[in-house]
């Protein structure tokens, strides 16, 4: 894809970019195999075991957790009142949009006391195994994530078309969660409404959002301080998936809607 061609212009060193449409890699550039920081685009891989163990019984996305009055849906729909980081609330659960790391390091703990073993565990054995991902979990569960571009892509065919979950868990996550909350999304500013799902951001009707202007109002996905992100557009059937060596800044502002842009038009 030409549309690819645009990262060799980028100021990171190493760029790994891939497209899929619809549930096949058509394009990547850069190296497939090299590992790279996942940063908050572990996000949605963590909430993937989640929505497993939710399956299975070992949890219930409305049992309490986090905060008093807040759920495990709270907290994977950043709404539980945590602050980014701390766990001391800010905000009765449900009032406002909170981006929370600390939500997530909630959830991974609740999972590994209930399956009654480490997180990193159940998540090799419930996401990253199943899928024949080879990333590594060297952190926390919202943003410890190491891989590579062939692990990304194995996540985002699953986002599309899901093995692991039923395709209703997949839709209920990919609906908004507590609708009409508005909040900040660190480094991008304030949104009203910030609409979320189950783990995974929403573009409903964002603006300048990442995944660009072509893409359709039901794309969702994630994206992460290291220079990564993921979208999924299930109206037109493509995703793209990207990992760079080179910390989001006012680079990828411009840059991430311009690819995106350009893969949706040359697809079409």
């Amino acid at each position: 894809m030409r549309a690819l061609e645009q990262v060799d212009t980028w100021p990171a060193e190493t760029v790994a970019v891939g497209v899929i449409a619809p549930g096949e890699v058509v394009a990547t550039r850069g190296p497939s195999d090299r590992d790279f920081r996942w940063a908050s685009v572990t996000k949605p891989a963590t909430a993937l075991a989640v929505l497993v163990a939710a399956e299975e019984g070992t949890i219930d996305l409305d049992e309490p957790a986090g905060p008093p009055g807040s759920t495990v849906r709270h907290l994977l729909a950043h709404a539980s009142g945590l602050p980014f980081e701390g766990r001391e609330p800010i905000s009765p659960p449900g009032r406002r949009r909170i981006y929370s790391n600390a939500g997530f390091d909630v959830l991974a703990e609740l999972l590994a006391a209930r399956a009654e073993m480490a997180f990193e565990r159940y998540l090799r054995a419930a996401v990253l195994d199943p899928l024949g991902m080879r990333a590594v979990l060297r952190g926390p569960p919202g943003s410890g994530l190491v891989g590579s571009l062939r692990d990304l892509l194995a996540l985002v065919r699953e986002l599309m078309a899901p093995t692991l979950i039923a395709r209703e868990t997949l839709a209920e996550a990919t609906t908004v969660q507590f609708p009409g909350l508005a909040g900040v999304i660190p480094q991008l500013g304030r949104f009203d409404p910030n609409d979320w799902g189950l783990g995974l951001e929403l573009k409903d009707r964002k603006p300048g959002h990442f995944s660009g202007t072509k893409t359709s109002q039901r794309t969702f996905g994630h994206w992460g301080g290291s220079g990564t992100f993921v979208w999924i557009d299930p109206e037109v059937e493509v995703a793209c998936g990207c990992l760079t060596d080179l910390d989001f800044g006012d680079w990828a502002k411009g840059a991430w809607p311009r690819l995106s842009d350009a893969v949706v038009d040359e697809l079409r």
